[in-house]
């Protein structure tokens, strides 16, 4: 491992994805700092930072993945312990940020969620957010602290294109994923196809309509988050039904709750790709879902942070 020369610089992990964190470290060229995450037998989170970071620009890795207020507790914890421990800058790397679909009142006396996170997250100390591929973009807006997002479009589309497939379509399972689809499509120069759909309650989607030429060609559904994966599974199989010769699907974040590895097994989908925003339990790694890592693209922008270096190139 080649390392990294600053020692101002530390990644600390906590207990929401391990792995990734290893990764990322690696991948920078530092070891993980040194922290233990416990409970109290009551329940209550415990942290305990087991190196001086003094002065340090500190970069803290955890999703706000299930469970997910553990996790966002252990978050807004350890930004306290960091700030009363005189970091310099408390950098938040949420690969995956959660509550971010509730990011509006779809109807009378329902909250914010999503805001009231930033809320949280600014107001414990927290001085970045790094994160990947938010559900509703203008969530950035709900920080007064600067947030990056990166893009899972180049890793999955350099997936596919390593496939070679031929007679691609890109498809997008809702109205609302067009731009996503559209930047898939323009890296695999392939036409796009939309899926008009009407969602009568949460969780629960109806296929209603195909938009674009899918007959006979090789679709590739390509969404944000597949949580119980009613909606891609619905519209891998009214695919094939309406002439699709295979179909691929791919997320940046495989929540994968309730009903989902059963539906995608039964599924028309041929493989489902998914990065690892999100770490898949044993039980959820069937042969069917390819995962792919983000450490690379996420530690390449801590080092461009750090190093003042722009990180937009890193969005394309």
């Amino acid at each position: 491992m080649v390392s990294y020369l600053d020692p101002n610089l530390k990644v600390f992990s906590l207990n929401s994805n391990p792995d990734l964190a290893k990764q990322i470290a690696e991948h920078i060229g530092i070891k993980l700092g040194k922290c233990i995450v416990s409970s109290f037998s009551d329940g209550e989170i415990q942290i305990s930072i087991e190196e001086s970071i003094r002065g340090s620009e500190v970069y803290v890795i955890q999703s706000t993945s299930d469970p997910v207020n553990q996790h966002l507790m252990e978050m807004l914890i350890m930004i306290d312990a960091l700030k009363r421990a005189s970091a310099k800058t408390i950098n938040l790397v949420i690969p995956y940020y959660g509550y971010a679909r509730q990011d509006r009142k779809a109807r009378a006396r329902e909250p914010i969620t999503a805001k009231l996170v930033a809320n949280l997250l600014e107001t414990a100390g927290a001085t970045r957010v790094l994160t990947l591929d938010l559900h509703a973009p203008q969530i950035q807006g709900f920080f007064d602290i600067p947030v990056d997002q990166l893009l899972g479009v180049p890793t999955l589309s350099e997936y596919f294109m390593s496939k070679q497939l031929d007679d691609i379509v890109v498809v997008s399972p809702d109205h609302g994923g067009v731009t996503r689809a559209r930047k898939m499509a323009d890296r695999l120069k392939a036409p796009i196809a939309i899926i008009d759909k009407r969602r009568p309650r949460p969780n629960v989607s109806e296929v209603m309509n195909i938009i674009g030429d899918i007959q006979g060609k090789t679709c590739i559904i390509i969404d944000d988050i597949i949580d119980t994966a009613g909606t891609i599974t619905l519209a891998a199989n009214a695919l094939v039904e309406r002439g699709a010769k295979k179909v691929y699907a791919c997320c940046t974040h495989p929540v994968l709750s309730g009903p989902a590895i059963e539906r995608i097994q039964a599924s028309a989908i041929s493989e489902l790709v998914v990065t690892n925003t999100i770490p898949l339990p044993e039980d959820k790694k069937i042969d069917k879902i390819v995962q792919l890592s983000v450490a690379p693209l996420i530690g390449e922008a801590i080092i461009r942070i750090h190093e003042k270096l722009s990180v937009s190139r890193l969005f394309n």
